[in-house]
């Protein structure tokens, strides 16, 4: 079992004993330290490579929203406050669980092992591209050999990706950003044509009004990925279309 590298932020002393308490309980957590204040904590985050912080909200100085917009994207955060009304303001800043106190074990232990979950399939997301035939990729906790030939278009996801196949009618979701996978593709046959979609350009058949078609769904082609993708589409086409 992965072990996570945690931290605890709370300027309440007997908040902080009682989420050290529960840490001690849990096996895969291991307390680096624990700060008084989100200021005092910056440095060791960021050098002491921190997994996982149990978070309070409200704190002087810097509050835990601010401090999880400045921490490395690599660290997660779990809130732990007394104020119900921070929680979307949470979910915003990217928290895996927002937990309001006081908060027992149970509720504890499952925002840890959600966290837990979290990056076992971050570390099995790492896709095995040593080739162009096919990616290896986990998905619901199964490890499966795609076909670089069979795939359509990706869609990305927030933290998934969503690979769609010429022979599936639902997409295949694994856990990894779509820079990662793109990263592993092969450059000349496959395009992104938006922040959140890679097109397979061979399996490319209609493009109407700035959308490619693919059956009953449209992929559209952003102002930003626009000039690349109808430079490739001239370069293969009798007469050449003006961009839309």
């Amino acid at each position: 079992m992965r072990n996570l590298r945690c931290c605890i932020i709370d300027d309440e002393p007997l908040a902080q004993e009682l989420i050290k308490s529960y840490v001690k309980q849990t096996p895969f957590l291991e307390l680096v330290n624990s700060f008084p204040s989100a200021s005092l904590a910056v440095k060791t985050i960021i050098e002491d490579k921190i997994d996982l912080v149990f978070l309070d909200i409200q704190m002087s100085e810097l509050n835990g929203i601010e401090f999880a917009c400045v921490i490395p994207p690599s660290c997660k955060i779990v809130f732990i406050t007394a104020f119900e009304q921070y929680a979307l303001d949470g979910f915003k800043a990217n928290a895996l669980d927002y937990l309001l106190k006081p908060v027992s074990y149970n509720e504890f232990l499952h925002a840890a092992n959600k966290a837990l979950q979290w990056f076992e399939m971050a570390d099995s997301s790492k896709t095995i591209c040593d080739n162009n035939d096919y990616i290896i990729i986990k998905s619901e906790y199964k490890l499966i050999q795609i076909a670089i030939s069979n795939i359509l278009y990706i869609e990305g996801l927030k933290d998934y990706v969503k690979i769609y196949l010429e022979d599936s009618n639902t997409g295949i979701m694994s856990l990894m950003s779509l820079k990662t996978l793109e990263s592993c593709l092969p450059q000349d046959r496959f395009l992104r044509v938006h922040r959140s979609f890679i097109v397979q350009t061979s399996k490319i058949k209609v493009i109407e009004r700035n959308r490619i078609v693919f059956g009953k769904q449209y992929i559209p082609i952003s102002d930003t990925y626009k000039d690349a993708f109808y430079e490739y589409v001239n370069r293969r086409t009798l007469n050449p279309i003006k961009e839309p």
